[in-house]
């Protein structure tokens, strides 16, 4: 195929090479490049838009100027000005030798939109809440972009747009949420138009109606597209649109649900991003994510996060590079893993080094791709590394990786800019590669406890143990800069650690 992953272990020196995706342009910005190679032909590449500048998706910049700003759907975003990072784009196109692509067709779609109702308010430990819209339920985590409002505003009653995936439990992983306001109000086709995807759980075809889980549907007199009438049953998954009266959803449209956007280029390459619906079966080799059967094969190339297929759990959110075959299955090639485990918080503590596109993160190293989404926590901006020159806090959620000597970096999938100057102290959430005496490594950044340090839940003799015996625990620590070196204030380990 094509694009190779990036090599992930190879020491930072050679990481600038594999990762000298980013240049610095002028004011500031950058402008993404990749330098990688590419899938080689046409295809389809869906999954969340990361930059601008043309438009990236799944890693690859896309040139989109031969569609004339233009992105095909009905829900407001008609064109590319109106994109948001975080939103879930199908690109058609082909990948040129070079790495970078030429966009034939872009796509959007809401997964959902509508009012919402707070069913667990932000929590600010887990980073996690969870909301309803026409009783769908959404899972909003720390790589969720919101715009509109901070995430610890949303109130019962807003209108938002979902772009997400569906889980396994039929619920939703929001991707993006964006508030409907009076400064967006284009932005939404119809401001009264409400839309739900999911199974049909009843119908009633005299009354024309059928149910999506608690939400009523009556479709008398509703558009069609990719389906006639006579293939409404229970079990079948359609998304709609229409307008409530009295609670019922009155559609005036009814299609397949979301498991198109997969599907519309069955005759060539596929690269998406989803969370792995039902596990690896070492049986047939197989598991499924997006609706799709996916194949491994021994030729199949695993990021370094991911040490085989075992890994391949229900909810896991991975990126998938593969071929159709005749039969709708995908063969995967190459398998990296998108779902970040590793955090910090804290200000910039370095100047950014556009060459590399690295910097300083309360004195951790972190690494930007053409994956990683910039954004802040409540406004319309579209932000670039330049706008990281801020002395306000940022918030990094990426991939814990390791260089061949030893040393490790954070690989950025979403760098939030907050609103807040930053506080002296940070805050970090990352596994333990080393631990001697009083000095402990995480994230590569080495911290030092003292005698004031507090250890929460644990002695600092036992988490040497765990060390010792091969362990590396993931752990959250509160630390400081003391002039000299970084000092841990308190430390535990990470509640969700299933070591």
């Amino acid at each position: 195929m094509k694009r190779k992953l990036l090599n992930r272990s190879i020491g930072l020196s050679a990481s600038t090479v594999a990762f000298g995706l980013l240049t610095a342009c002028g004011g500031g910005g950058t402008d993404l490049g990749v330098a990688d190679g590419g899938i080689r032909g046409t295809g389809s590449s869906v999954g969340p838009v990361s930059g601008f500048g043309s438009v990236f998706v799944n890693g690859v910049r896309f040139d989109t100027d031969s569609l004339g700003g233009a992105v095909d759907g009905d829900d407001g975003i008609g064109a590319e000005t109106r994109l948001q990072t975080g939103m879930i784009l199908e690109v058609q196109g082909e990948w040129l030798t070079d790495g970078t692509g030429e966009a034939s067709g872009l796509t959007y779609d809401d997964t959902l939109r509508g009012e919402i109702l707070i069913i667990q308010p932000w929590d600010i430990v887990t980073k996690t809440a969870i909301i309803e819209i026409l009783g769908r339920t959404v899972h909003v985590d720390a790589q969720t972009v919101v715009k509109g409002k901070a995430v610890v505003d949303l109130a019962d009653g807003d209108f938002v747009r979902i772009s997400g995936w569906k889980l396994p439990n039929g619920e939703f992983r929001a991707s993006y949420l964006g508030l409907r306001s009076g400064s967006n109000l284009d932005d939404f086709d119809d401001l009264n138009e409400v839309e739900v995807e999911g199974e049909i759980s009843s119908i009633n075809t005299s009354d024309e109606t059928f149910t999506i889980g608690s939400q009523s549907v009556f479709y008398g007199g509703a558009e069609f597209s990719d389906l006639v009438p006579e293939d409404l049953a229970v079990g079948v998954s359609v998304e709609v649109e229409g307008n409530l009266v009295g609670g019922v959803l009155q559609a005036n449209e009814v299609e397949q649900d979301d498991f198109r956007r997969y599907t519309l280029d069955s005759e060539g390459d596929i690269e998406f991003v989803g969370p792995v619906s039902s596990a690896y079966n070492s049986s047939n080799s197989t598991f499924t994510i997006n609706g799709l059967t996916v194949r491994v094969t021994s030729e199949t190339e695993f990021d370094d996060a991911l040490s085989g297929p075992e890994e391949l759990v229900p909810g896991l959110l991975v990126q998938i590079e593969g071929d159709f075959e005749s039969d709708g299955t995908i063969t995967a090639e190459e398998i990296e893993l998108r779902d970040g485990d590793s955090e910090i918080e804290a200000a910039r503590t370095s100047e950014i080094d556009y060459s590399s596109n690295q910097l300083r993160i309360g004195g951790v190293l972190v690494q930007v791709s053409p994956l990683t989404i910039i954004t802040d926590d409540d406004d319309e901006t579209r932000l670039t590394l330049g706008d990281l020159q801020t002395s306000l806090e940022l918030t990094v959620k990426g991939v814990d990786r390791f260089n061949s000597d030893g040393s490790g970096y954070l690989e950025a999938l979403v760098i939030e800019r907050g609103d807040d100057p930053a506080a002296s102290e940070y805050e970090l959430t990352g596994r333990i590669t080393e631990m001697v005496s009083d000095r402990i490594r995480v994230l590569g950044l080495d911290l030092y406890a003292t005698t004031d340090t507090v250890f929460d839940d644990i002695q600092q003799s036992e988490l040497q143990a765990m060390v010792d015996a091969g362990q590396q625990p993931v752990v959250e620590a509160e630390y400081r800069f003391n002039g000299a070196r970084y000092e841990i204030q308190e430390i535990e380990l990470e509640e969700d650690d299933d070591d």
